[in-house]
């Protein structure tokens, strides 16, 4: 069976997704929050759907997202025409919010509980449809999706539960070690990693607070690459620069006869962008725009990068640090319209 998972990005949705992975092994995973993202995320899994061959059984499964109405009637749609078209695809939505009570009572594929959290639906949902965990998988698991499902729906009676998911949560909210635009999967592998680890905290005497004091050891631990130990912003510099090699060059920008790197919502990249052109001396600039147009640009001394920002965008700086605003950009989750936005941009420089 293969599996299609959307959730959101937050502690509960995050868990949804650790629940299938552990479960199914593989599948492709999106996350995304309410509004665009959505609508956009569920317009990616229906293009790579109909990819696949009409044999496949598929799962398309969104989670701890309460889809409006008008979403659920046009997925429904959707699901409807890939039937028609052969394809075996169950759809499912497991969901906590009141405000999906409407697409609930609608729809057969829409389940609504919300006495439990997101995550505690899935793992019942993985229970009551495919016969649940291994008996070592469950061990661990069951005991973190209460801890999840405490902080999530607000149980303080649960004091050791509850406890201990405030600290996942604050864990789980503060991953930004790793871009989420750029390198989704790598984000989204970081997040599942320390909730894994978290769980081995849980039967520990103050299991909450030894988690809390040992977060930041085990991001460095994910973030490790060459077993050196190094600050955190080090060893992420050097991570992301691994993670840049497969993908440098669907990031390149050319401006003039400069080749540069272009990141979106990357933000704070002294230290990465420094590194990246450190270890890529084909590369001349390293520019980064933030979703309100707000860029950043870094050099290694072969390009004016005060010239390019005042050119750009009435900017500027220093030669190798400088900054500005696109005051025409306009916010979107697609990369790609990004690197076209600023590729015109860079052409127009005289």
């Amino acid at each position: 069976m293969r599996l299609f998972h959307i959730s959101h990005t937050d502690l509960d949705g995050y868990s949804c997704q650790l629940l299938t992975k552990e479960f199914f092994k593989t599948g492709f995973f999106l996350n995304a929050n309410y509004g665009l993202e959505v609508k956009l995320s569920i317009k990616k899994v229906i293009e790579l759907i109909k990819q696949l061959n009409t044999n496949d059984e598929i799962l398309f499964l969104i989670t701890d997202l309460n889809l409006t109405y008008q979403e659920s009637k046009d997925l429904d749609s959707e699901i409807k025409k890939l039937k028609k078209d052969g394809y075996q695809i169950k759809l499912q939505v497991l969901d906590h919010h009141a405000t999906g009570q409407k697409s609930a009572e609608k729809f057969d594929w829409y389940f609504l509980d919300l006495k439990r959290c997101a995550a505690k639906i899935t793992y019942d949902y993985l229970n009551e449809e495919f016969n649940g965990f291994s008996k070592e998988i469950d061990t661990w698991i069951n005991p973190l999706i209460n801890c999840v499902n405490a902080i999530d729906i607000w149980l303080e009676e649960e004091e050791q539960n509850f406890e201990f998911g405030k600290v996942l949560l604050s864990m789980i909210s503060r991953v930004r070690e790793i871009n989420n635009v750029l390198f989704a999967d790598l984000n989204r592998e970081l997040r599942l990693f320390l909730l894994k680890k978290a769980a081995t905290y849980i039967s520990l005497e103050n299991g909450n607070i030894k988690l809390d004091n040992d977060v930041h050891l085990l991001k460095k631990q994910f973030l490790n690459v060459d077993g050196i130990d190094d600050t955190i912003d080090n060893l992420s510099a050097k991570y992301l620069v691994n993670s840049l090699e497969d993908l440098k060059e669907s990031l390149t920008v050319f401006y003039k006869e400069h080749k540069g790197l272009l990141t979106y919502t990357l933000g704070s990249i002294s230290i990465p962008a420094n590194a990246f052109l450190k270890a890529n001396s084909d590369y001349d600039f390293f520019i980064d725009i933030g979703k309100k147009g707000n860029a950043s640009f870094r050099a290694n001394g072969k390009v004016d990068v005060s010239l390019m920002a005042q050119k750009l965008a009435n900017g500027g700086g220093h030669v190798n640090a400088s900054g500005a605003k696109f005051e025409d950009f306009k916010e979107t989750i697609d990369y790609t319209e990004v690197k076209n936005y600023l590729q015109e941009k860079l052409k127009g420089i005289e």
